[in-house]
């Protein structure tokens, strides 16, 4: 779970930040047309990610500021040139090929019949680690793959047509007509075309929901979640990524979707925000009652949060958890399946995907959707948090700490948890630790630590549940020396979300891979891909809101070490 979090961050901050300054290395002198592709792109795409690629002034400047220092590489944008490298397409130069006719903006869709795997965001690493190279297998769209395509702004419409030929020819596609509007087909299905001087580069189908739109078909800029989400955006944002996830999309895609696991089954449009030491990402979300994801769990998470030891390194304050439970499990399992496999990790008898598994083991076994469960465990749920604490691996402490509504049912779930595990194959066996009501020693498989699940009250009298790991972590959670209320860490990450927010969120990353390096488990093919721009972060802060007119933020501030010099 420490693994996924700060690991999802930086995927999106990576392709974010890349596909919104692919210019920002060239000159800013273009006049472009500053037309948004929102506005050619059909209102039935179910994701879209829309860019400032020819960023100017202070825009630009917080652009190449935070790019460089998450990515350490003087020009670290050039490389998404290979986005544009369709079938048989030699490498290109972003000055002599793309810089003079590209314009301000561009987009990127999928429509509501497409997998978004084919252009996920893991797959833009590749091209950005240093050394790699910047070439990618295959262009994302055409016949078999995803349905969708580049839509990109020009500035000049003669120069953007010799391109978009040039890359057809490369591909060996032939002529090709719709509704009067003539474009390129390749064999493999891709289509290149001059759409209302749009450069569109795409499927076949989704070249022809382009045309559809700028002939009058509904464009997705004009529909009205998209709409109201853009018009709450923040000022200065340098890209944005939209997803509406359709139901028959959703059932389809379950909860491995990256926006599926933020927002569910809303609207959701998640702005990038730039500067020299952070990156904000604006989480916004249409308030309904459709369920919410991993982005809805921390509503209400600031109490709770503030609860939780004054030294961790690693806060997060839940909401409501006996309603969220079961949906925030999915979403924590679908985040811990980016560990991936445990080959070639070097810890003996402990794997990354094995630990979170492990640690994820007692917390299913009270989000199964049966009566029974619901009536054993979510029933007398209220508000919680997860905190991790020590400086070093022998030091840890740790726990999901979860209030309590009904006192009888909450201790009556210790010895019922038990049982769940015994009969998973786990061991538990009734233990007496000082200040709890009802306790039990658990060892859960991958898991080098135990685990202690206890119920008890705290300083205040309020009866927690506690899953820890060890004795200590429960009395740290139970009875902490301090808080985070008023902790410089707390005050710290309130200062960096602004609008008076409070914390529902803080990591602290160098700590979270100075323990997982001390146990060998950055050295495996789960991490080490992410290991550059992780090092690069310094810290997390998240909190929610609700900013008006139906929409509800969260908020995400990543802190970026700064480069000597």
């Amino acid at each position: 779970m420490r693994r996924a979090l700060p690991g999802l961050l930086a995927t999106i901050l990576v392709t974010l930040l890349a596909a919104g300054a692919l210019g920002g290395c060239g000159s800013s002198s273009s006049a472009g047309t500053s037309a948004d592709p929102a506005a050619a792109v059909p209102a039935s795409a179910t994701l879209y990610l829309g860019a400032s690629v020819r960023p100017d002034g202070s825009l630009k400047s917080a652009a190449l500021a935070a790019g460089r220092e998450l990515l350490h590489q003087p020009n670290p944008y050039l490389r998404l040139l290979a986005l544009l490298q369709t079938p048989g397409s030699p490498t290109l130069s972003f000055k002599r090929d793309v810089e003079p006719w590209l314009g301000k903006q561009a987009g990127i869709f999928l429509t509501s019949d497409a997998s978004t795997s084919a252009i996920a965001p893991q797959a833009l690493l590749g091209l950005l680690q240093p050394g790699g190279s910047g070439t990618v297998a295959a262009f994302p769209f055409g016949s078999g793959t995803a349905q969708g395509a580049i839509v990109l702004d020009s500035s000049d419409a003669a120069k953007a047509r010799s391109f978009v030929n040039a890359q057809a020819a490369h591909a060996g596609a032939h002529a090709s007509a719709y509704r009067g509007v003539s474009y390129q087909l390749s064999a493999g299905g891709v289509a290149f075309a001059i759409v209302k001087r749009f450069a569109v580069l795409g499927s076949d189908a989704a070249v022809h929901g382009v045309i559809d739109t700028t002939l009058g078909g509904p464009p997705l800029a004009r529909a009205a979640g998209y709409s109201k989400l853009g018009a709450a955006a923040p000022s200065g944002a340098l890209a944005h990524l939209y997803s509406a996830p359709s139901a028959a999309a959703t059932a389809q895609r379950g909860a491995t979707d990256l926006p599926r696991l933020l927002a569910g089954a809303r609207e959701l449009n998640l702005s990038l925000v730039p500067s020299s030491t952070s990156i904000a990402l604006d989480a916004d979300v249409l308030s309904s009652s459709a369920s919410g994801g991993l982005l809805a769990a921390g509503v209400g998470g600031d109490a709770p949060l503030a609860q939780l030891p004054g030294d961790s390194w690693l806060a997060l304050g839940l909401g409501d958890v006996g309603a969220s439970l079961g949906e925030d499990l999915s979403a924590l399992r679908a985040l811990a399946s980016l560990a991936g496999s445990s080959e070639g990790e070097s810890s003996p008898g402990v794997s990354l995907s094995g630990l979170i598994e492990g640690l994820l083991r007692p917390l299913a076994a009270m989000a199964a959707p049966s009566a029974e469960a619901k009536r054993d465990f979510a029933s007398w749920m209220g508000a919680g948090g997860i905190f991790a604490s020590g400086a070093s691996v022998f030091e840890l402490h740790g726990a999901v700490v979860i209030d309590s509504k009904d006192p009888a049912l909450s201790r009556a779930a210790v010895a019922k948890l038990a049982a769940k595990l015994r009969a998973a194959g786990d061991a538990a066996a009734p233990a007496s630790v000082p200040g709890t009501e009802a306790a039990v020693d658990a060892h859960v498989r991958g898991v080098p630590l135990g685990l202690v699940i206890a119920d008890g009250r705290d300083s205040h009298g309020q009866v927690k549940f506690v899953l820890g790991l060890g004795e200590p972590s429960v009395a740290a959670a139970l009875h902490p020396q301090s808080t985070l209320a008023g902790a410089a860490s707390e005050t710290a990450a309130a200062a960096a979300l602004g609008d008076g927010l409070r914390p529902n969120l803080i990591v602290n990353v160098p700590t979270v891979l100075s323990l997982l390096e001390g146990v060998g488990l950055t050295e495996g093919k789960a991490l080490s891909g992410l290991l550059p721009y992780l090092r690069s972060i310094t810290t997390v802060a998240g909190g929610v809101h609700s900013i008006g007119n139906g929409v509800e933020r969260v908020r995400i501030v990543v802190g970026l070490r700064q480069s000597e010099g």
